[in-house]
């Protein structure tokens, strides 16, 4: 079993920045993908990034590469997400999720536990 715990949410201005952090504990393996999704009041769940933890391989959704970067931080078992140049589209619940395979995937049906997430708004 897995525990994820996402935080960083909050509240900003078209163009701003916000960090993300999800913390990871329990029966984990070196060999997990890290992902972050959202979703956003009447749509779907969403892929946005996510981190082999071993390998360091990553992948990016169209609509956010080259404004959002997922990194990971060994010693404290942690998922980060940078976003810069936020847009009110951006607006959402973002969970964190892991994959019990190094691979990264956009399909949430592959990843195999979940946080419980943390708004993201950004004001026009």
């Amino acid at each position: 079993q897995v525990q994820l715990v996402e935080s960083g949410g909050g509240l900003v201005q078209a163009g701003g920045s916000l960090r993300l952090s999800c913390a990871a504990s329990g029966r984990t393996f070196d060999s997990y993908t890290m992902g972050w999704f959202r979703q956003a009041p009447g749509k779907e769940r969403e892929f946005v990034t996510a981190i082999s933890w071993s390998l360091g391989i990553t992948s990016y959704a169209d609509s956010v590469k080259g404004r959002f970067t997922i990194s990971k931080n060994n010693h404290k078992n942690t998922i980060d997400l940078q976003m810069n140049s936020l847009k009110p589209e951006d607006t959402a619940i973002y969970y964190c999720a892991a994959r019990r395979f190094p691979i990264p995937t956009m399909n949430d049906g592959g990843y195999d536990y979940w946080g419980q997430g943390t708004q993201v708004t950004v004001s026009s």
